[in-house]
């Protein structure tokens, strides 16, 4: 297929972001189900607690309070590539353990914690990383396109995954899920070792020791990225979490098994997989001020979802909350990417996804705790207005600080420490 250069999928012209575009379609189906798989393992070995649900979620993610920085260190002063065949290794080790244990009836709760755990580190290490090596994979005049069709590759992941997932756990339990993500990072390290170093699009290493602190004090220098993070977290830590929302609602409101359960998964992806098509249509919109009104949009739409009184109005909303969330995440994201000095893109990178994935340890017990004292329906409600408020008060805070006050839309200056050699 014949790509142009302005069209929509122009990505697809570098070979390497084809093969491991490849393999990563099947690594995301493996990882959404693993997800769908690790939450109803939970709910399984505890009676359906809210806490321990949510305890598990922070396991898995408190890593990145300790190791993405780090990971976007390693990004600027190591072989990218080699660094993501490791935290592969590290993550297909993880699931397959967890999925061994499942097949012969040893698993216990604890197993279940170490292992979240463990996966937590590698994905804490990978995703700066990976972010970062977009801009290798394609290039800089492309990355904003690749931002928008890896998150469309990555949701239509979650539109099969979790049906899957709760289709086979239904039929089998909960052990095949695990398998098949293990299997799904053996594809990704194929496809890794089989991308062509000659056709990679290098950026500038870092000679120096690739300090975190020069990340963070460029970071602060730059009110347009400090605007997009601060919606980011808020947004992130207490309205993304729809596989609490939706493990509670099928299970305490609605009390439905494993495969109503994985099909909501899909509906938030319908809308999800939408948002991000969309995404690589409308870069042209691309500015700090949609990432703030979409996160007030998205809130609006959770405290809909609040409102819907059976499993299928339920349902139904959530393709919109999907929508919401992934078109405002995908701009915010390649905002920061595009916006930032390639020397510094990993340990920016590595902020974005502390502040994206940080509050995670600590929102999801919360919610899970909230969800079982006040109910379920109460606490997304409150979650949905953290994410309305932090977009008013970035609103009220920035706009008069980046550049042209009406549409938030600026001319990227670099401060005056740093040369822009993109």
């Amino acid at each position: 297929m014949q790509i142009k250069e302005d069209g929509n999928w122009r990505a697809f012209r570098h070979r390497n972001f084809r093969i491991l575009f490849a393999a990563n379609t099947v690594s995301n189906i493996g990882t959404w189900g693993q997800r769908i798989a690790q939450d109803w393992l939970t709910l399984q070995l505890t009676h359906n607690s809210g806490t321990y649900l949510g305890l598990v979620t922070a396991l898995q993610f408190t890593p990145v309070l300790f190791f993405s920085l780090h990971g976007g260190a390693l990004a600027d002063k190591f072989d990218k590539r080699k660094v993501l065949v490791w935290t592969n290794i590290g993550g297909g080790l993880s699931a397959g353990i967890l999925g061994l244990l499942v097949v012969l009836h040893h698993v216990q709760l604890w197993h279940v914690f170490a292992l979240a755990c463990t996966l937590g580190i590698a994905n804490a290490i990978d995703a700066p990383v990976r972010q970062s090596f977009t801009t290798e994979v394609v290039g800089r005049a492309d990355v904003a396109n690749a931002v928008s069709l890896n998150s469309a590759n990555f949701n239509g992941g979650r539109l099969i995954g979790p049906a899957v997932s709760g289709a086979s756990i239904a039929a089998f339990g909960t052990g095949p899920s695990f398998l098949l993500n293990a299997f799904s990072y053996l594809l990704v390290i194929a496809a890794l070792t089989n991308l062509r170093k000659s056709e990679f699009h290098l950026q500038v290493r870092s000679t120096s020791s690739a300090g975190i602190r020069e990340g963070i004090r460029y970071v602060k220098a730059r009110s347009d990225i400090r605007a997009i993070m601060i919606v980011v977290f808020f947004m992130a830590t207490f309205g993304l979490n729809f596989q609490i929302f939706n493990a509670l609602m099928a299970t305490k409101v609605f009390h439905r098994g494993a495969g109503s359960f994985g099909l909501l998964g899909t509906f938030v992806a319908i809308g999800s997989l939408s948002g991000s098509l969309t995404s690589a249509r409308t870069e042209r919109f691309r500015k700090p001020m949609f990432v703030v009104y979409g996160a007030m949009v998205f809130g609006v739409t959770e405290l809909i979802l609040v409102c819907m009184p059976t499993y299928e109005t339920y349902s139904m909303v959530l393709p919109f909350c999907g929508f919401a969330a992934l078109s405002t995440l995908i701009t915010a994201n390649s905002l920061v990417q595009i916006n930032t000095d390639p020397i510094l893109r990993g340990r920016v990178m590595g902020i974005y996804l502390l502040v994206f994935l940080g509050g995670t340890p600590v929102g999801s017990p919360l919610i899970g705790f909230m969800a079982e004292k006040i109910g379920v329906r109460i606490a997304i409600a409150f979650c949905a207005s953290i994410a309305i408020l932090a977009g008013l008060f970035v609103w009220a805070r920035y706009r008069h600080r980046v550049g042209v006050p009406k549409d938030f839309s600026i001319d990227v200056v670099l401060p005056p420490t740093y040369d822009n050699k993109s």
